[in-house]
């Protein structure tokens, strides 16, 4: 049995028109012979007002209950689309994450898949139906309605296709593919016809919204092929795949930004073993989500420990660090609310020496100042004042010349 897996976001079945568009797209592929299971988003952003229901009514609403709102967005599109196909003369069926056989943790909004058991879906496919399936949602051990969290549709379409041994997972969007970066800031960006699963995942993970990270984890875990297309076009997307030493051209991939982010620093923090398991334990108590960490060791037995976070936890993470700071003895505390995290990420950086430097270069002869810098094998990434994003990004990718 021959299945193509595709997934549609929520500007993708926005509307009965682009609906009719989505349904043409999969009857293409039906009548070539591919047995089809489409994963759907909520139309446009019918999520986001679901979200302002809720906090209207309980500014922390039950787990339970605000997954259970939550879920009825990708019912919609659903059974819509699987309106559409049947009025177009194909037999198709609508399920949702737990009719698929979607299984999930126990923890609300955010739950990780556990498990896929397709059987329904694969049985539906024997009788000849096109399958759509409810993304973004699952069951849990309490038979529970779950969600995946915000971008779980990718999740959800990678874990059902690799549980069908699908040929593909294609992912439709409103872009292309996969570009060296943004190209709505940077017009010179160029889409890759291939890319790495590490370099996808890295690009995911530093703010590059094409794809959700959990599902390129899932992709190379199972060594699915995954297509990032747009669903306004019929143009070849970008695949998501190994890439071999031979096919890499150029040192670095792509450039990441995010935006959203705040730096705080603990001056003079007694250098004791344990502290910094303290301070950190006390910040996830609290659910701040610490991305960047950077120590720089001190002569007087003292430390100085800055880290990053998502901006809209800020106030919650300098208020706890301040209390933290005086119960410890700490020499004070330094922030800055409104920072963004630029990145250059590209497999080809572990032979290539000197890539850092000449990052650093193009950033100290522009007088764009670093506050932190972490690195990996095939990334770095720099904290800069927030007002510089886009002209470090256009620096960088000509810098690198990502634009040829």
């Amino acid at each position: 049995m021959k299945i193509i897996v595709q997934k549609y976001g929520g500007t993708s079945v926005g509307s009965i028109e682009k609906i009719q568009r989505v349904a043409d797209r999969i009857i293409t592929n039906k009548e070539k012979g591919y047995h089809m299971v489409v994963i759907v988003s909520a139309m446009g952003d019918f999520t986001d007002e679901l979200v302002s229901l809720a906090k209207q009514i309980d500014p922390n609403p039950s787990g339970r209950e605000y997954d259970a709102l939550l879920a009825t967005g990708e019912s919609i599109s659903s059974s819509l689309l699987a309106m559409m196909l049947t009025s177009k003369g194909h037999d198709a069926i609508s399920l949702t994450g737990w009719q698929a056989g979607v299984y999930t943790e126990d923890t609300p909004n955010k739950a990780k898949i556990l498990d896929v058991k397709p059987d329904r879906i694969q049985g539906e496919l024997t009788d000849n139906k096109i399958v759509i399936v409810n993304g973004f949602q699952g069951i849990n051990s309490d038979d529970d309605i779950t969600t995946i969290g915000r971008g779980g549709s990718d999740t959800s379409a990678v874990a059902i296709a690799a549980a069908l041994k699908a040929e593909c997972c294609e992912i439709y969007t409103d872009v292309d593919g996969v570009y060296t970066t943004n190209p709505s800031l940077v017009k010179e960006a160029k889409k890759h016809n291939f890319i790495d699963y590490d370099e996808m995942l890295e690009l995911a993970s530093l703010g590059a919204q094409v794809l959700h990270p959990r599902a390129v984890e899932g992709a190379k875990a199972y060594g699915l092929k995954l297509v990032v297309r747009s669903s306004y076009n019929f143009n070849e997307g970008t695949i998501v795949r190994e890439v071999s030493d031979m096919e890499i051209k150029n040192p670095v991939t792509g450039i990441a930004y995010d935006e959203n982010t705040s730096k705080i620093a603990i001056k003079g923090l007694p250098d004791k073993p344990g502290i910094a398991g303290d301070l950190f334990t006390e910040l996830a108590v609290a659910s701040i989500n610490v991305d960047m960490i950077v120590q720089s060791n001190q002569t007087d037995d003292h430390n100085d420990i800055a880290f990053t976070m998502p901006r809209d936890e800020y106030k919650t993470a300098i208020e706890l660090t301040e209390a933290f700071s005086k119960k410890v003895g700490a020499k004070g505390v330094t922030s800055k609310e409104n920072v963004s995290k630029v990145s250059i990420v590209g497999v080809g950086m572990v032979s290539s020496p000197g890539v850092a430097a000449k990052m650093f270069s193009i950033l100290g002869t522009n007088k764009i100042n670093i506050d932190l810098i972490t690195t990996s094998e095939i990334k770095i990434s720099c904290i800069i004042d927030t007002e510089e994003t886009d002209k470090t990004v256009k620096l960088l990718h000509s810098g690198f010349n990502l634009d040829k």
